[in-house]
């Protein structure tokens, strides 16, 4: 399915969600949340679409989107990396798992590796100090106790497409 097509198809499953729920109040934040399901982010022109078919400001959507740390105005990896530089974390060494992750991924900050597969950000705290310096893969794949050196297996296993091992 060519780009184009593909998000022809992610537009019409928006728009069907929307038909579903525009006439029950308060239900931006649940079509944003539904938006980026489908987009995986909330670019402009999906905000745009949005505001049109709530028949809202694109300013309130976009406040929303702004507002909210869950909502990501910039695209993400398939597999999205935090790499946890609180106190505890930074202490033991996360700065440097960081600069691993980055160089070994070929990518900045919040950008995504070319693949698609992988984005790294850097979150204060992941609630596993004790574990420190923490990494979580996703939404429940933590790594407790990393080393730069364990960097690159974490990144082969996903690339692999599995979960760590």
């Amino acid at each position: 399915m060519a780009v184009c097509e593909k998000h022809q198809e992610l537009y019409k499953e928006l728009d069907s969600y929307i038909d579903q729920v525009k006439d029950k109040p308060g239900i931006l934040i649940g079509v944003l949340h539904k938006a980026q399901e489908l987009f995986g982010w909330l670019p402009e022109e999906v905000q745009e679409h949005i505001a049109e078919k709530l028949n809202l400001p694109i300013s309130e959507v976009y406040g929303v989107v702004t507002f909210y740390n869950h909502f990501s105005t910039k695209p993400k990896g398939k597999n999205e990396i935090k790499v946890c530089l609180g106190t505890a974390c930074y202490v033991k060494g996360a700065d440097r798992v960081m600069e691993r992750m980055l160089e070994e991924l070929g990518v900045q900050l919040e950008e995504v590796t070319s693949d698609g597969l992988f984005s790294v950000h850097a979150v204060r705290c992941l609630g596993a100090c004790s574990m420190a310096p923490v990494v979580l893969v996703g939404e429940k794949d933590f790594y407790g106790k990393v080393t730069p050196d364990m960097v690159n297996k974490i990144i082969s296993a996903y690339r692999r497409g599995g979960l760590h091992e």
